[in-house]
């Protein structure tokens, strides 16, 4: 697992979304870290310099959170704080269910917590609402696919966003925030590692 950290003091755990990386969290870590807090902001399994097993199976909830807690206890932390944005919220919320005693507080963004629903799988209930286009049932097929249906005019490679080199598209102003030095550096890490073990957290939804 490849992690960032930044400060000493009470540990913050930082967990990033879908498509993105530990590095998503770069300016809260620094700030975090100038007022008195560790922060500490893994590549999520499947992402970055983090291995990416190739089963979707070890994607289950129970593995991503596992691998959590062997962070934890590999860095020597009883109890940390957790903030969590958009899947990192999902897993947040099911750290704080499993494993009480290691959570401090939380924090989440995009995702509210979702209870499972023990008549419906994850995924039907999302077909059931949606329809089949549905960017988490589409996410169901081969990675190939979805990015035939994603960039019909590119190679189906791991990309989703420009490398360097490629240039960026004349229709898109990057924001303020985002420059394209970020977006090669998201770029090369998804280029290395491509995108199959992040759709596999959507894959292992039912399991």
């Amino acid at each position: 697992m490849h992690v960032a950290e930044k400060g000493e003091g009470p540990p913050v755990l930082l967990l990033h979304g879908f498509p993105e990386l530990w590095y998503s969290w770069r300016h809260q870590i620094s700030g975090l870290a100038a007022r008195g807090y560790r922060a500490i902001a893994p590549d999520l399994r499947g992402y970055g310099d983090t291995d990416a097993p190739p089963d979707v199976a070890s994607y289950s909830i129970f593995h991503i959170v596992g691998d959590l807690v062997a962070l934890l206890d590999a860095l020597a932390l009883q109890h940390v704080f957790v903030v969590g944005h958009d899947w990192g919220a999902l897993i947040a919320w099911n750290l704080c269910m499993f494993r009480p005693d290691r959570v401090k507080a939380l924090v989440n963004l995009s995702v509210a917590f979702m209870p499972r629903n023990p008549a419906m799988k994850p995924v039907d209930y999302f077909r059931d609402l949606y329809g089949d286009d549905y960017y988490i049932c589409r996410f169901q097929i081969e990675t190939a696919s979805i990015f035939r249906m994603f960039l019909p005019s590119r190679d189906p490679g791991p990309l989703l966003m420009p490398k360097e080199g490629w240039g960026l598209p004349e229709n898109i102003t990057l924001p303020s925030w985002l420059s394209e030095e970020d977006i090669n550096y998201y770029a090369s890490k998804f280029d290395k590692s491509g995108f199959t073990g992040p759709v596999n957290y959507y894959r292992c939804l039912n399991l």
